[in-house]
C-alpha cells in the first residue's frame, strides 16, 4: 500500500525538520503547571476533541496552506500520506519525550491533585491529556519546520 507521487520523496531530513519544530513548541507547554491544571481537569472526550484538532491543524498547514503540496502525490502508507503520519508522530513523541525527561507528570499533577487520588494510571491518563495540550502547538511547530526548510 505504499504509493510514490511525482513531487519530492519524503526523507528522514523531513522528519528531522519536523523534530525541531516540534521540539521547539512543545518544551515550553510540557514544563507549565497550568497545562497540567488543563489535563487533570479535562474529561475524557475533551482530550480526543483536542486530538482531531491536532490533525486537523496538521494536515490542514501541511496539505491546505501549501499549495506546492498534494496528499494524493506523497508516499502513503495505508493510503494516508507518510509526511502526515511522520508530523504526528513528531508532534505527540516530542511531547512525551520532553514531558518524561523533565518528570513533569510526577512534579506538576501534585499540585492540583490530592497525593492519595494518583495512582500509575490516573497519571498515565492526566500525561496523556497534557500530551494532547502540548502537541496542538507542537504539531504548528513540527509543520512550519517542514513547510519552510
Amino acid at each position: 500500500m505504499v504509493r510514490v507521487g511525482r513531487h519530492r520523496r519524503f526523507k528522514l531530513a523531513d522528519t528531522a525538520q519536523q523534530v525541531v519544530g516540534g521540539f521547539l513548541l512543545a518544551g515550553p507547554f510540557v514544563v507549565t503547571d497550568e497545562v497540567w491544571a488543563l489535563a487533570v481537569g479535562m474529561a475524557w472526550y475533551q482530550a480526543v476533541l483536542t486530538a482531531a484538532i491536532v490533525l486537523a491543524i496538521g494536515y490542514g498547514a501541511l496539505y491546505k496552506a501549501d499549495d506546492d503540496r498534494d496528499p494524493d502525490r506523497e508516499v502513503e502508507f495505508g493510503g494516508i500520506p507518510v509526511r502526515f503520519i511522520s508530523l504526528i508522530l513528531v508532534s505527540y513523541l516530542s511531547v512525551l519525550i520532553l514531558a518524561l525527561s523533565f518528570d513533569a507528570p510526577a512534579t506538576l499533577i501534585p499540585n492540583h491533585m490530592d497525593a492519595a487520588d494518583i495512582t500509575f494510571q490516573t497519571e498515565v491518563f492526566v500525561t496523556l491529556k497534557a500530551m494532547s495540550i502540548g502537541s496542538v502547538f507542537s504539531v504548528i511547530g513540527a509543520a512550519t519546520a517542514d513547510s519552510v526548510f
